[in-house]
């Protein structure tokens, strides 16, 4: 993997990250209030999964 692919995966999650607010503006506040309650450790559990989850896929991939 060179520096342009990288790049390329960073610009495809800005992409996929601004899909929600850009459809549903009210789905997407409601859902960051609802973040808001959290803990800090539930909110650390759900990054943890997400960092398992794309270290799993990348490797299924590869």
């Amino acid at each position: 993997m060179d520096g342009s692919n990288l790049w390329k995966a960073l610009a495809l999650l800005l992409v996929l990250e601004g899909l929600l607010p850009l459809m549903s503006p009210a789905g997407w506040r409601r859902m960051f209030e609802q973040i808001l309650g959290l803990s800090n450790g539930q909110i650390r559990f759900f990054g943890l999964c997400s960092i398992a989850a794309g270290v799993i896929s990348l490797l299924l991939l590869a």
